[in-house]
């Protein structure tokens, strides 16, 4: 987030009002609800998890156990399982809609 002088981005009208309520103090205009990007799709976060989860489940059906997948990924047992059914599941999906 990016500090912007009121005087320099706001009409003067729109300014002035704004003073009534606030002067001299941080304000944060939060983007309209259609404009909003979702949790890691400006920086990319989350296609690397998701393409982490795909390989995942691919070492998973090669023959690599839970435990093999835990160390190399540093995740726990449980989060190793849930990548599993929930990646499996959003493959069994995508191949039934084509």
């Amino acid at each position: 987030m990016q500090y912007k002088n009121g005087k320099e981005v706001l009409p003067p009208s729109l300014l002035k009002e704004m003073q009534k309520y606030i002067q001299g103090e941080l304000v944060y205009i939060p983007k309209q609800n259609n404009q909003r990007a979702g949790w890691g799709e400006v920086n990319g976060s989350r296609k690397l998890i998701a393409q982490r989860n795909e390989d995942i489940l691919k070492l998973y059906r090669e023959g690599h156990t839970m435990e093999e997948l835990e160390k190399k990924y540093n995740l726990s047992i449980d989060s190793i399982r849930k990548i599993i059914y929930k990646t499996r599941g959003m493959c069994v999906e995508s191949k039934q809609s084509l």
